[in-house]
C-alpha cells in the first residue's frame, strides 16, 4: 500500500464497541509506512485504553488530558494541518452531530474543525440511532461538504438487534482511505480510466465453458494503483476469486462478447485511457448446446471459431467509415495491450503493437514459473510503438500496476502538453 508510505494519518476514535476494530486499524495502516496519532474521546477511553494505540503505532495517543495541558492552544492546530487524513473510526451519532454542527467541545471535535484534510468516517451505532431523522439528515450535511463514508454495514448489534449500523471491517475502511487520499494527492485525479482483468469464459453448454489460467490479480492491482493515483476507475471483470478494490466502478462479465459490449458501453469521450489486463478468449464454440452435453451421447465435435478481438475493434480505422456514429467517435486517448505468450514474446508483442494500434503493451512470460498467471508476482517488458523497451525484474504484480498506471499518466501528460499548443 505504497499510497500510505509516509502519510500522517489522525486516527479518532470515539465511544463505541467497535472501537476494538480502530486498534487493528491503526496497526494496519502503520504497517502499511503510515504515522497514525491517535486522539481518545473521554467515551473511547471506556471502552479501549491509550496505551493499546501508543503499542501499535509506537507514538502518543492523545486524550481530552492534553486539552488543558501547556499546549492546549496549538495541540489541535498542529494536528490537524499536518494531516493527510483525518479518519474517525468508529464515529458516533454524538460526534457526527458535532461535525455536522461545528460543535468543539473535546480535542476530537476541535481538531476536526482545524483540519486542512480529506476526512474520512466510519459510522457505528445502533440500528434506530442510525435511522432516526436527525442522524440522517447529518449524515447528508457531512456528505454535502464532501466528508467520505466507509458504511455502515448491516449486521447484528450489541443489543441484539440486527439492521444498518454495524462499523464495516478495517479492510475496507482501509479502501475507502485509499480513494480518499488517491483523490486529494494522486496524478490521476479527474482522469477516468477502464480496465479489464480475468479470464473470459466461452460457453459449451450450460455448465461447460472454455477459459484460461488468468486470476484477474494484475487487472485488479491495476485497479486499484488506479484509485490510487485519483483516477475514476471502471473495472470490468470476469468471475474471479479476488475482492474487487473499494473504489472501482465493477461490471461483471463471462464471455469475450459481453466485455466487448462491456467495454464499448464504458467507452465515451470522456475516457482517458483502456487497460486491457484481461486474458480474452482467441477461440470460442461455434455453437452452444441449449443442453448439458451427455456422455452416454459419446465424444462430441466441437467446432471452433474466433472470438471478438476487443482491441482491434476499438483501435481499427477500419470502422470509421462503416460503424455507427458513436463507435466513429471512440478512441480512448490512450490504450494499453498486454501480451501473455509462451515463447518468442517480444516477437509476438511487437506484431501485437503495430496490428492493434497500440499506446503500448506489457510483454509477460506466462511459461515461467515464479511469475504470470495466478501468482502474485509478474517480470515484464513494456514495449512502445517505436521500439523502444523497459525491462522489469520479478517484482509484485501491484508493483507493476504502478509502473503502469506510472506510464499512463506520463503519456496523458505528454499529450495534454502537445494539445495544449494546437
Amino acid at each position: 500500500m505504497s499510497i500510505l508510505k509516509d502519510k500522517r494519518i489522525l486516527l479518532g476514535v470515539t465511544g463505541s464497541i467497535a472501537a476494538y476494530k480502530a486498534a487493528e486499524l491503526a496497526s494496519k495502516m502503520t504497517q502499511a509506512g503510515a504515522s497514525v496519532d491517535v486522539i481518545l474521546t473521554r467515551a473511547a477511553e471506556q471502552f479501549i485504553s491509550p496505551l493499546t494505540f501508543q503499542s501499535l503505532t509506537g507514538r502518543k495517543a492523545y486524550t481530552d488530558s492534553e486539552l488543558w495541558g501547556g499546549k492546549s492552544h496549538i495541540l489541535h492546530v498542529g494536528l490537524g494541518h499536518a494531516a493527510d487524513l483525518l479518519l474517525i473510526a468508529p464515529i458516533t451519532a454524538n460526534t457526527m452531530a458535532k461535525l455536522a454542527h461545528g460543535q468543539a467541545n473535546d480535542l476530537l471535535s476541535i481538531t476536526a474543525l482545524s483540519a486542512q484534510c480529506p476526512t474520512l468516517v466510519a459510522p457505528a451505532m445502533d440500528v434506530g440511532m442510525y435511522e432516526n431523522i436527525a442522524t440522517q439528515e447529518n449524515v447528508q450535511i457531512l456528505k454535502a461538504r464532501g466528508i467520505f463514508f466507509a458504511g455502515p454495514a448491516q449486521g447484528r448489534m450489541a443489543s441484539g438487534l440486527e439492521g444498518l449500523g454495524r462499523m464495516v471491517e478495517p479492510a475496507e475502511i482501509i479502501g475507502e482511505a485509499r480513494r480518499a487520499l488517491g483523490l486529494k494527492h494522486g496524478k490521476l485525479a479527474g482522469k477516468k480510466i477502464i480496465i479489464t482483468a480475468g479470464g473470459t469464459r466461452e460457453a459449451i453448454d450450460p455448465v461447460r465453458f472454455i477459459t484460461n489460467r488468468s486470476s484477474g490479480k494484475q487487472g485488479y492491482a491495476l485497479a486499484q494503483a488506479g484509485i490510487d493515483s485519483g483516477a475514476d476507475v471502471t473495472l470490468i471483470s470476469t468471475p474471479t476469486a479476488l475482492t474487487p478494490p473499494i473504489g472501482a466502478n465493477l461490471i461483471w462479465v463471462q464471455s469475450a462478447e459481453e466485455m466487448l459490449n462491456a467495454v464499448l458501453g464504458e467507452v465515451d469521450p470522456k475516457v482517458d485511457a483502456l487497460i486491457m489486463a484481461s486474458a480474452v478468449a482467441d477461440f470460442r464454440p461455434a455453437q452452444i448446446a441449449d443442453k448439458k452435453l451427455k456422455k452416454r451421447a459419446g465424444i462430441p465435435q466441437i467446432t471452433l471459431e474466433a472470438a471478438p478481438d476487443i482491441l482491434k475493434r476499438l483501435t481499427s480505422t477500419q470502422f470509421s467509415a462503416s460503424s455507427s456514429p458513436k463507435l466513429r467517435a471512440l478512441r480512448p486517448y490512450i490504450v494499453v495491450g498486454f501480451a501473455a505468450e509462451s515463447h518468442d514474446l517480444l516477437s509476438n508483442a511487437a506484431d501485437k503493437i503495430q496490428s492493434k494500434k497500440l499506446d503500448f503493451i506489457v510483454a509477460n512470460d506466462i511459461s515461467a514459473k515464479d511469475a504470470g498467471f495466478d501468482v502474485d508476482e509478474n517480470r515484464v517488458t513494456i514495449l512502445y510503438p517505436d521500439g523502444e523497451k523497459e525491462e522489469f525484474s520479478l517484482r509484485s504484480k501491484f508493483e507493476v500496476a504502478e509502473i503502469i498506471i506510472e506510464r499512463v499518466g506520463k503519456l496523458l501528460g505528454e499529450m495534454n502538453a502537445r494539445f495544449s499548443h494546437l
